[in-house]
């Protein structure tokens, strides 16, 4: 028995257009909300260690380089 055939695709198939369904109405309703122009509090976190991680790796690449 093959493991991608008709059956399987179709599952497959109906599975992703559910999924996406989903997440659209997840997001619609999540852009709904008053509090969601509020920054959360990792994603300021995560921002602010990615900038930090960023430009120690600019100064440590510039500082390897010769003059």
């Amino acid at each position: 028995m093959s493991v991608l055939n008709k059956r399987n695709a179709l599952l497959g198939w109906a599975v992703w257009n559910v999924s996406k369904r989903m997440a659209k109405q997840k997001a619609k309703s999540s852009a709904t909300r008053d509090h969601s122009r509020v920054p959360n509090k990792r994603a300021i976190a995560a921002g602010m260690s990615a900038l930090g991680g960023a430009v120690w790796y600019w100064r440590k690449r510039s500082h390897d380089q010769p003059h």
